[in-house]
């Protein structure tokens, strides 16, 4: 519509300014619009669709010591990365990439297309897993295994992957790859199997299926235990637990038999039938470092069902208490509620206060002030209003107070609401508790020994950025020897956090969340621990360690401790000695980490069999313990190294005093269990695994000293002279000079009582008739005898140390120890 404004009509100037004005703002608000929907397809949509380009600076390719290879985005493949890379990182599937063999023999040649796929993939993921291991680049170029696979999807190279597809065709392919072999190892890392209990239109059932991927609900459950419990049963199971029959169907799921590593696949995205497109479900959800699959477990389906109906029961009981807390935090009965005991407060507050009226009425001036004027002003301020007295009441309080309360009125209010408030508030508490209690024991519910031993360890979250149809995969994956978390994002491999991976991976919070959970048996170390006994060694091999360990790997002798030990004449035979030596070496690895984490008895101490055992109890640095097992297992003529030797010293010292003291040679004994004492405590000081029970050797150190004691003073008793001078001697020399090691350690309750006891027994002397020369001698070594210093002024050296072999000292100690067990009487309280 056009306006006419040349004419003298105000009305068409004020219509033609408010068309304007609303143009202006419609405008407005769609270009608001408009960048609003950018910025989010921009925030929300991270296609990823560049590629990325070498860095020009040759040392932003180069990599950093030890650090991970990252692999190079070649365009929308953030999928191919997080997913290879935690594969990558399972030592175990490592191993059987790198030495995938493919068929030599013609007979063995692919046959169909699917083997005409699969060989020219696994050429090229173990050609990847290799750069991986050993390239001196910050980051590989994966193309030719990506091309590969994006043929298999047939996806144009802007789409992206959905990385639990993209996993279910990795392994599949992987599992047919495999299928040449007897048994195969891909199915055994990651399949497992469970068994279906049900019933079916009254009639029970039970079938065994197997499983890969374990698919899991995320909507309506706030943590992982509460997806696997919903997801292990199906409909109505309440038929199950009767001996009745009934027309109820339901079922549900038992493991039988875990996978060494457990996939949950987090079912993030469902399909809006409004829309008619999928969309991400951004629900925080909750996972463990450590997962224990007991309560799954078939095993344990008698005690899981008694469990559940407990935890049921709790959960019935416990709604009832927040229901009844719910009425006291949200009191009243219109919209707007509030905690009871703040009402009650309220209400004493309004009771107390006292009224405060207003000034007269007759000191408010209702007219305009003289002088003013009002004909400047626009129309609305001059409409000036004044209130007459009749509007105003005659007693209006400046705030709320109660018009009329007398004393006796308000002291009966004020103790009914303060006993009632008070009524209100430990009521609340006592509610709060007992939900607290109830939360706590079903907390605890699984938390008993018998319910802990299938524990695996989270290993790898792949997390997923951005909506449904389109964002970004990365991974956090758990380093063990840095006992840290990593973060690989395409090329970047950066130290990250439990804290950061909780940020990026629980969800609720923004649209990251992972998508991807792998945990890994932690019963079973060999799938993460021996990394670099197969892959980081082979690497630095020749460049670091001794021509002398290269040089025993190829005698005789050392061939046939190989194939011995590794039980690997097949390996030796169709790969060499290398292959062979590799396979020796992580068998014997596993087998000393297997006793390293047995509970044994102090006769049965592991660490005194092999070095590697004390320094896997201790933490020792991974290259510590690579090295030393590689020394040891290729020259068992080899030294100890000095960190062991101080510890098989302290062995042995401890070793002769304590069979010594079982001949009760007491005052040979004595030297050898102090000095036990003494290199054990500095041992202990720097970890308590690097020495041996402190509590057993200060118990025999006691006991010894005493019994030396008392055989100086029966010697004492004698009155003979050479005797007497004999048992001074013994006192002086050992037991006055060791009383000091007794009292420095103040925490030491026994020892304090020891020396008291040997004091006791000789001033106890002061008082008897004695000769002259004896009462002279006893005068002047009581001084030294109480001294209180702590003092060391002088001491023997230690005692020479025979030479033990391992297995010998291992025999000498093992009796000891088992001898030790059998004189103990409870009275020791040992």
């Amino acid at each position: 519509d056009v306006i006419d404004l040349t004419g003298d009509d105000k009305d068409d100037l004020q219509r033609a300014i408010a068309l304007s004005l609303e143009e202006s703002n419609r405008a407005f608000r769609e270009t608001v619009l408009e960048a609003s929907i950018a910025e989010n397809k921009a925030s929300l949509k991270r296609t990823h669709t560049e590629v990325w380009s070498d860095s020009p600076n040759p040392h932003d390719r180069k990599r950093q010591d030890n650090c991970p290879v990252g692999l190079k985005n070649v365009g929308n493949t953030c999928w191919f990365s997080a997913v290879i890379q935690s594969l990558f990182n399972l030592l175990e599937f490592q191993r059987l990439v790198l030495h995938y063999s493919p068929p030599a023999r013609m007979q063995d040649l692919p046959r169909n297309q699917k083997e005409h796929r699969n060989l020219p993939f696994m050429q090229e993921l173990r050609c990847l897993f290799s750069l991986l291991v050993g390239s001196k680049r910050k980051y590989v170029d994966p193309s030719r295994a990506v091309e590969i696979l994006k043929d298999a999807f047939k996806s144009s190279e802007s789409q992206q992957q959905d990385v639990s597809e993209f996993t279910h065709k990795l392994l599949d392919w992987l599992e047919d790859a495999f299928q040449i072999k007897p048994k195969n190892p891909m199915v055994d890392l990651f399949y497992g199997r469970f068994l279906a209990v049900g019933v079916l239109e009254g009639k029970k059932f039970e079938n065994t299926e197997m499983f890969g991927q374990y698919p899991l609900q995320v909507n309506g459950f706030k943590d992982l235990h509460e997806c696997l419990e919903a997801a292990m049963i199906e409909g109505e199971i309440e038929s199950l637990h009767s001996a009745e029959n009934s027309a109820k169907s339901g079922q549900e799921h038992w493991f039988t038999e875990l996978p060494p590593v457990l996939t949950f696949e987090l079912s993030r995205f469902e399909f809006n039938q409004t829309l008619g497109r999928p969309e991400k479900i951004h629900n925080k959800l909750e996972f463990p470092s450590m997962l224990y699959m007991d309560r799954y477990m078939d095993r344990n389906r008698d005690i899981t069902r008694i469990k559940r109906e407990e935890i049921r029961r709790l959960k019935e009981h416990l709604t009832v208490l927040q229901q009844r807390l719910e009425r006291y935090l949200s009191y009243g009965s219109g919209p707007k509620r509030f905690p009871l005991a703040d009402v009650l407060q309220y209400a004493m507050e309004f009771a107390s206060s006292k009224p405060v009226c207003t000034s007269p009425v007759e000191d408010i001036d209702t007219t305009a002030p003289p002088g003013a004027t009002t004909a400047l002003l626009p129309p609305p301020a001059r409409q000036v209003f004044f209130f007459s007295p009749s509007r105003v009441p005659p007693d209006l309080p400046m705030h709320p107070a109660p018009r009329h309360i007398t004393e006796e009125e308000l002291r009966v209010l004020e103790g009914c609401l303060h006993r009632w408030r008070s009524e209100v508030e430990n009521d609340t508490r006592d509610l709060q508790a007992s939900i607290s209690r109830i939360h706590r024991t079903i907390e605890l519910m699984y938390s008993d020994k018998s319910m802990m031993q299938a524990p695996y360890r989270l290993h790898a979250v792949l997390v997923h950025e951005g909506q449904a149809n389109a964002g970004h995969y990365w991974a956090y994956i758990f380093d063990p020897h840095q006992q840290r978390w990593m973060k690989y994002n395409d090329i970047s491999v950066t130290k990250s956090s439990w804290e950061e991976l909780v940020r990026d991976s629980f969800g609720g919070y923004r649209n990251a969340s992972a998508y991807c959970l792998m945990y890994i048996d932690d019963k079973k170390p060999f799938l993460i621990e021996v990394h670099s006994l197969v892959a980081e060694l082979w690497c630095d091999w020749h460049a670091d360690w001794p021509m002398r360990v290269l040089e025993a790997m190829m005698t005789p002798n050392m061939q046939g401790v190989i194939m011995a030990i590794g039980k690997s004449r097949s390996v030796y035979d169709k790969c060499g000695p290398e292959a062979a030596f590799f396979k020796a070496m992580k068998v014997e690895y596993t087998r000393l980490l297997r006793f390293a984490q047995e509970d044994t008895p102090p006769e049965r101490d592991y660490r005194l069999l092999h070095i590697i055992v004390y320094f896997i109890h201790n933490q020792a640095p991974k290259k510590i313990v690579e090295r030393t097992l590689l020394m040891q297992f290729a020259d068992r003529n080899l030294g100890f190294d000095e960190r062991y030797e101080k510890f098989r010293d302290t062995t042995v010292f401890l070793l002769i005093g304590l069979e010594l003291f079982l001949k009760k040679s007491y005052v040979e004994s004595l030297m050898y269990l102090i000095y036990a004492y003494q290199y054990n405590k500095e041992l202990l000081a720097k970890g308590p695994y690097r020495g041996h029970d402190e509590e057993l050797i200060a118990h025999y150190r006691r006991e010894c000293l005493l019994k030396v004691n008392e055989h100086a003073a029966a010697l004492f008793e004698t009155g003979e002279e050479s005797k007497v001078n004999a048992g001074l001697s013994i006192m002086n020399e050992l037991v006055v000079a060791c009383i000091p090691l007794l009292l420095v350690d103040e925490m030491e309750e026994k020892d304090m009582v020891a020396v008291e006891d040997m004091r006791n027994r000789w001033c106890s002397y002061l008082g008897q008739e004695m000769e002259p020369n004896l009462q002279e001698k006893l005068t002047d070594f009581l001084p030294k005898l109480l001294d209180c210093s702590t003092e060391i002024k002088s001491f023997h050296d230690p005692p020479k140390l025979p030479s033990y072999s391992t297995l010998e000292l291992c025999e000498r100690y093992g009796r000891v120890m088992t001898s030790l067990t059998l004189s103990r009487t409870p009275a020791d309280g040992r």
